[in-house]
């Protein structure tokens, strides 16, 4: 594992309810304008939604494990953590660290570990090194 990789954050939240699932995707979108602009080493946040169920999963990606820390630092992030709770939206969420190459993993090939959540070294750069 290669925590200085990236991550990927699945948070699950059990709405019960369209009326609640709507109320978190208010909440949750206006949380995630807030981390996209004061969180440092946030790639990108995906947001999908399964309206029969009424449960959302936000699925965050993000340069390294330090970098997931600087969500104690948007505020209205750590506002917005008592909410479902308070609504009865139950919720779960992992984290997820980088495991190497796809050929590595799935074939145990000797390739080096490139995340895609970091940017590709150029071609002089590989045939520098």
């Amino acid at each position: 594992m290669r925590p200085d990789l990236g991550q990927v954050i699945v948070t699950r939240f059990e709405c019960g309810s369209r009326m609640k699932l709507v109320a978190m995707l208010l909440l949750h979108g206006r949380v995630k304008r807030h981390a996209r602009r004061l969180a440092g080493g946030l790639i990108g946040v995906k947001t999908l939604v399964d309206w029969r169920d009424a449960t959302l999963l936000s699925i965050t990606l993000w340069k390294d494990l330090d970098s997931v820390y600087s969500m104690g630092e948007v505020r209205q992030h750590v506002a917005a953590v008592r909410v479902p709770g308070s609504l009865g939206v139950r919720t779960s969420s992992g984290v997820f660290c980088f495991a190497g190459d796809w050929r590595r993993v799935m074939f145990r090939s000797p390739s080096e570990p490139r995340s895609p959540l970091h940017p590709l070294p150029s071609r002089s750069d590989r045939k520098e090194g």
